[in-house]
């Protein structure tokens, strides 16, 4: 625990918790789990998270990795991607998957709720152009339900096909009552 204590004398680590919302020991157990995954490099790559076991088997693997190299994710102002991150880098995408924090604020708590959001969203937009397509929704879809092996990857399509079509009319729904209105 002594060097932990020490961290809390850093200002980077001040930053990084200020930044992040991680505690000092998180920050210390998160530095270790990026410097094994790294192979005690400065530097974190793709490759080094297809080492992970836990993410083998998860249907939404690949956009799980790329969040972590999606420029969008690291509280700047950026688009595309990167080859490699840092462990501040690494840090702030792993705080879009912490719970908040009970003394939070209303106002915080909405920041890190559109936050996550945001994050979510960049996560599905795979070709970084603001919107969801059909096609990237219908890919989500079948990942989930098809890898599963309950479904397969047709019977998935539809469903996805399915609900886009059900989110346009409600969304057709509202433009057409919203033109009907200003027309008035």
């Amino acid at each position: 625990m002594g060097a932990l204590q020490s961290l809390s004398d850093e200002p980077e680590y001040r930053e990084l918790s200020e930044k992040t919302g991680f505690s000092f020991e998180q920050i210390g157990i998160l530095h270790k789990r990026f410097k094994q995954l790294s192979h005690n490099e400065d530097m974190l790559r793709r490759a080094d998270l297809d080492t992970i076991p836990d993410l083998a088997c998860n249907p939404i693997r690949t956009q799980i990795i790329e969040a972590f190299f999606d420029k969008r994710n690291f509280h700047q102002n950026g688009d595309g991607t990167v080859e490699e991150i840092s462990f501040e880098e690494f840090l702030v995408v792993m705080s879009h998957f912490r719970p908040p924090a009970l003394n939070m604020t209303e106002e915080q708590r909405e920041k890190v709720r559109r936050e996550k959001l945001r994050f979510l969203f960049n996560m599905h937009d795979t070709d970084n152009d603001g919107t969801i397509t059909l096609e990237e929704y219908r890919h989500v879809v079948e990942e989930l339900l098809s890898r599963s092996g309950a479904l397969e990857k047709e019977t998935a399509k539809g469903i996805a096909d399915a609900a886009m079509l059900e989110v346009a009319s409600i969304s057709m729904g509202h433009m057409v009552r919203l033109l009907f209105y200003n027309i008035l």
